[in-house]
């Protein structure tokens, strides 16, 4: 390829020569170079401005970005301060309610602990009055029956006595017919002084049946049943006595027969009983009544138990001593011990909830110093959070 070189004045055109082109290859090459170094100087400035400018703008928006983080995080800081501030007047709110409510409870407790003091009193009171009156009234029937059987015994030792002179004058005529009526007035005259509200009935000679017959009758004058008797005063014991006395007792409708023997059977050494009928002495016959007279009432009681119970006291004595009373009573010992356990259940309950409530108290406080200790980090002063407003450390140690 040639190269021509133009000349500026008279625009007239020629061809270099070697000499010429070196030199002007070399003036180029070096003004090339001197101008790569230039823009290259100029580019290596350029791009320290450059650099400058983007470091000063990341600064600028790092600076901008950490103060709006700062900010923000400050902010929300603030806003769980005051929820937390809000969450700890609940938390002492609701320790408040707790106090209030276990002081409730433990009034409510000793309120029925005392209520409870005053109806157990109240039933000892009423139970113990009505006993002393029993008592009493027990004591005075007793005195009264006392009364009652000290004059007859002494009625009894009189008559006893007028009769023991009138067999003794009988015996003396030497005849046994008057001796065994004798027996029989004294028998009858006997029955009449122990027993004097029952009607003692006396057969008459040439009837056929027993000597004399005894109408059982309980205090209120109801006839109960009978006693019919068959009076002997022999030597020896006759089994023929026994068969008379049974078809006796059923002709008359009573309940018991017994013989009054001055002989016993020869395997009875005192008096019983010997096939279904009673046969005792005269000096036993007294005693073997009371007890037959007992037994013949009892009967009666038991079959009219439905229909008359008796009087109050009978009736609150039979009550007191009923099933009933003792499943009522208990009952009402049952019932107290059964609210006294409910009582003590109540308090474990309550005691294991305190318990409860306190574990949660001591997080919410450790979580509370917690806060407190990243804002103090933060904001490198003290911050009064303390819950309990004493002065002191939420958390010890």
């Amino acid at each position: 390829m040639s190269t021509e070189i133009r000349c500026p004045n008279c625009q007239h055109s020629f061809a270099p020569g070697d000499a010429i082109r070196e030199e002007v290859e070399k003036e180029t090459r070096a003004k090339v170079v001197e101008w790569q170094k230039q823009k290259t100087a100029e580019f290596q400035s350029q791009l320290e401005k450059e650099k400058a400018q983007v470091r000063d703008q990341v600064e600028n928006q790092l600076r901008l970005q950490l103060q709006n983080d700062y900010e923000l995080q400050l902010q929300s800081l603030t806003a769980a301060n005051i929820q937390n501030e809000e969450k700890l007047k609940a938390a002492r709110e609701q320790q408040l309610k707790y106090l209030q409510k276990e002081q409730e409870l433990k009034a409510k407790e000793e309120e029925l602990e005392i209520t409870l003091q005053q109806r157990l009193l109240a039933e000892r009171e009423s139970l113990s009055a009505e006993i002393r009156k029993q008592e009493d009234q027990r004591i005075s029937t007793l005195e009264t029956e006392f009364q009652l059987k000290l004059k007859e015994m002494k009625e009894q030792l009189e008559t006893q006595r007028k009769l023991a002179e009138e067999m003794k004058r009988k015996a003396e005529q030497g005849s046994m017919q008057s001796q065994g009526e004798a027996q029989e007035l004294l028998l009858e005259e006997m029955l009449r002084t122990a027993f004097p509200f029952d009607q003692i009935d006396e057969v008459g000679k040439g009837v056929r049946g027993a000597d004399c017959i005894q109408t059982v009758r309980n205090p209120f004058g109801q006839d109960c049943g009978k006693i019919i008797y068959e009076s002997k005063r022999t030597k020896d014991f006759s089994v023929e006595w026994i068969e008379k006395i049974k078809s006796d007792m059923r002709s008359q409708g009573a309940e018991v027969a017994v013989i009054v023997t001055q002989a016993l059977p020869k395997d009875m050494s005192s008096f019983g009983q010997k096939e279904g009928v009673w046969i005792c002495t005269f000096q036993d016959v007294k005693a073997v009544v009371q007890l037959l007279r007992e037994a013949v009432i009892r009967i009666y009681n038991a079959t009219k138990s439905q229909e008359n119970k008796g009087d109050k006291m009978h009736l609150l004595y039979d009550y007191l001593n009923s099933r009933e009373f003792a499943e009522q009573w208990q009952a009402i010992r049952e019932g107290f011990l059964s609210m006294r356990l409910s009582i003590q259940k109540e308090r474990d309950a309550m005691e294991k909830l305190w318990k409860q409530r306190e574990k949660q108290l001591e997080k919410v406080l450790l979580n509370a110093a917690h806060i407190r200790g990243s804002i103090e980090g933060i904001s490198g002063s003290d911050v009064d959070l303390n819950l309990l407003g004493d002065g002191e450390d939420l958390v010890e140690g």
